[in-house]
Parts: structure tokens; sequence; C-alpha cells
């Protein structure tokens, strides 16, 4: 055996060990501590909407509002679920399905039919076999794994965006090495500025990455006419430009699913190859399953399959497979002939309260003896409205009135109902006149 000597001395608190022999000598000391890598960090700013929510959940008031959540809720502020999706998840349970990995593209059923819903089954790539479709975490999944991909195999640096945008657009894209302009959108009436949008696509580069909203733009709820995306379609042609769509409100914004999709139709028709970020957090009620779809539309088989091997390989060091449970209640009702026809009518009904809701706020906005025109709001369309409010008013209704909303005017028509509509109303009108 080594001869060891130990020897444990205390002084001030520390403990201090020495272990000798004939080989080494060593020194311990048990107040030593590991370097903090954290120390230079800053505390980052809230996230706009989240800080909102929590603000708003802590605010006791007995009349607060939340108009800044997107998310559809009934005429009594409640979340609601489809009736088709609670009937899936009964299916799905009397299955008693396992809980195995689905592919790392997700599951067929699904991509499938999502696919099948955005671009119809007349389609000619989808007829052909040339269209990519691939499960992602929602619509911002699908926006991130498409950016990370683009980025990686196009040779375009920089994207253009609608002005404004939906925020998180901005660090989804920055986040994956873009960098990021934009185009010209909200004419600051309550309007599209369609001249100034036309202009920015023809000065720009050709071959550009161009984003454009399939309906129910976030945040001003103004979308183009149908001849002003035949116009869209026809510069993009002429310029080459790259067209990325989200597809974040299919059928949520007329109530008709066919004409919500028309954009990404029409684009396809007249020779585009898009890429699209597809979700179901509205449609169907499914925010917290992140339940979404990328699609590219290629121009042939033989790359489809290119495309397909690549993107897998993009996916599996990102999250590797995504979640099946969403995904199977969304195949379900799209794939049964019950369920289907039950989803179509439901979406509609949602799509229809939010056009009253519009209706009822300008309604009582008159009714108050506001002298604003509001006619821009009912002339808007989807989940969110552009009021024009200025962030004085913003802070004024929140701080005043306990009415929360975003910075920039922005709010969310589904929290407006019978019993507060008039509350929000009067709120607007002190603070705007």
């Amino acid at each position: 055996m080594i001869p060891t000597l130990r020897l444990t001395l205390r002084k001030k608190g520390q403990v201090r060990r020495f272990i000798r022999n004939k080989k080494f000598t060593r020194l311990y000391t048990s107040s030593q501590k590991s370097v903090d890598f954290w120390k230079n960090m800053k505390m980052g700013p809230p996230d706009p909407i989240l800080g909102l929510n929590v603000a708003f959940n802590s605010d006791t008031h007995p009349k607060k509002v939340n108009l800044g959540v997107g998310a559809y809720r009934d005429d009594n502020g409640k979340p609601y679920v489809l009736e088709c999706v609670r009937e899936a998840e009964k299916r799905i349970y009397e299955k008693k399905m396992d809980h195995e990995y689905a592919g790392i593209g997700g599951n067929p059923d699904f991509t499938s039919a999502t696919a099948k819903l955005l671009f119809g089954e007349d389609c000619e790539p989808l007829k052909k076999d040339e269209i990519v479709s691939v499960q992602a975490i929602s619509g911002t999944g699908a926006l991130r794994l498409a950016a990370n991909f683009m980025r990686k195999f196009l040779t375009q640096k920089n994207v253009y965006l609608p002005d404004p945008t939906w925020k998180n657009h901005i660090p989804i894209f920055k986040d994956a090495g873009f960098e990021v302009s934009f185009y010209k959108y909200y004419d600051g009436a309550g309007g599209l500025d369609f001249n100034g949008l036309k202009s920015d696509l023809s000065k720009a580069p050709n071959q550009s990455l161009f984003l454009f909203h399939v309906c129910a733009h976030n945040p001003t709820g103004i979308d183009p006419t149908n001849e002003q995306w035949k116009e869209i379609s026809k510069i993009c042609l002429q310029k080459q430009h790259f067209v990325f769509f989200d597809a974040a409100y299919q059928g949520f914004a007329t109530g008709n699913v066919a004409n919500d999709a028309f954009a990404v139709r029409h684009f396809i028709k007249e020779g585009h190859y898009p890429v699209v970020a597809q979700s179901f957090a509205k449609n169907f009620g499914l925010y917290g399953e992140r339940v979404g779809a990328l699609h590219f539309v290629t121009t042939s088989n033989e790359e489809k399959k290119i495309l397909d091997s690549q993107i897998k390989i993009t996916i599996r060091p990102m999250y590797s497979n995504p979640p099946i449970y969403g995904s199977r209640v969304v195949s379900t009702i799209l794939n049964d002939k019950d369920l289907n026809p039950l989803w179509y009518k439901e979406v509609k009904v949602m799509a229809d309260r939010i056009i009253t809701c519009r209706k009822s706020l300008v309604n009582e906005l008159k009714k108050v003896g506001s002298k604003r025109n509001w006619d821009h709001i009912t002339n808007q369309i989807g989940m969110f409205c552009y009021t024009g409010l200025k962030p004085d008013q913003v802070s004024k209704l929140i701080k005043d009135y306990h009415i929360y909303l975003t910075e920039d005017g922005r709010i969310s028509m589904a929290g407006v109902n019978s019993k507060n509509v008039s509350y929000i109303a009067e709120s607007i009108k002190k603070v705007s006149e």
C-alpha cells in the first residue's frame, strides 16, 4: 500500500483537506465555486401579449376586459370547444390508441387531409403528388421550421414582411438568420395601401422572399380583395419572387374555407411554387395542442422527394417527432363524413359571431355618441381589428377603464360580447375624443 496522510484543517469556516502520498499532493477547498456563466445576462422585456394577460389576470376590477388574447371566446367570455372536437376526442379514446412516436413528418392521415383542405382537391400539384406536407408544431413551429429550412437552402438573406405584421414573424426570421425588411400594407386610415404594396413588390430585387398572410391579416384585419390578389400574383411572377404564405385562419375569416384559401389556390394556378405554413389553433380551437402543417409546392415528383428528404433532416435535430394527439383530432374530423360537415358548420358559426361583434361595437359607438367614423371596424375581417387608437389612448383604456389591448390599438374581436360591448364603446369614446 502507498502510505497516505489525511489532514483536515478548519479556518474561518473553510475546510481544507490535504491528501499526501509519494505520488501527488492535492489541495481541496470546499468553498470553491464554479464560474457564474450567467452573471452578465440582463432581464429580457416581457412579451407584449403574454404580459397583457398577466396584468389582466391580476386585475381585480369587476368590469375588466381582455381584448388582447388571440383566442376565440363565446358570448360569456369563455373558451369554446367545438362539438366536432369533443366527438373526435371520444372516438380516439374509445379506440384505445397507443402513444408511440409519429414519423418525422408526422401523422400521414393528418398531412394528407390538411393539404386537401388548404389547396383543394382539384389542385394540379396535389393530384400529381408534387406537394411535400409535414406536420409542424402549430403555425409558429411551421414558420420557424420553414425559416430555418429556407435560410439553409435559399440564396436569399432577406425576407419582406407586411408593415405591420404579426409581431412574432420578426424574431422568427431574425433568429433563423434572415435580415428583415418591410413592404407597405396598412394605409394608416383603416385600409390597405395597395399602391404602396405593389410599388414595393416591383422595386424589390428579383427573386426576393415575400411573406403574405393568406386571410384575416394579423394585426390589421385587412385583406386584399380577390382582384388585388391577382395583381399581386402577377407582379410576383414578373419579378420571380419566392412566395411564402402564413395560413393561420382558414375558414375563420369569412366562414368559407374555399374563399379564405383563394390567394394560395390562385397563386398555384398561375404558376407559383409557394411554401405555406398552416395552423389549426383558431379554426379548430386547438390552441394548446399545437397542431400545424408545413407545405412545399414543388415542380415535379422528383423534386418533391428531394425536399421531403431534406425537410425531415431539418426536423430531426429540432424536435425529432411532432405530437400525435392534436393531429389525430384534426384528421379524425377532416376524414369523417359526419364530423367534416359539422366542422364546416361550426367554423362558420365562429366566423359569423366575430362579424356580429364588429357590427355590435360600431353600433354601440354610434349609440354612445362617438363622432368618429368607425366603419373600418366592420370593413376589416377576422379575429383582430386595428382600431386606430393611439398608444396614449390605449394606455388610458388600460389604466382607467381596465380594458386590455396591445399598444398599437389592436383588439381581439372575440373578447367583445353582449355583456361588455356597451362598456367597451363608452370607454373608447372617452379616450378617443
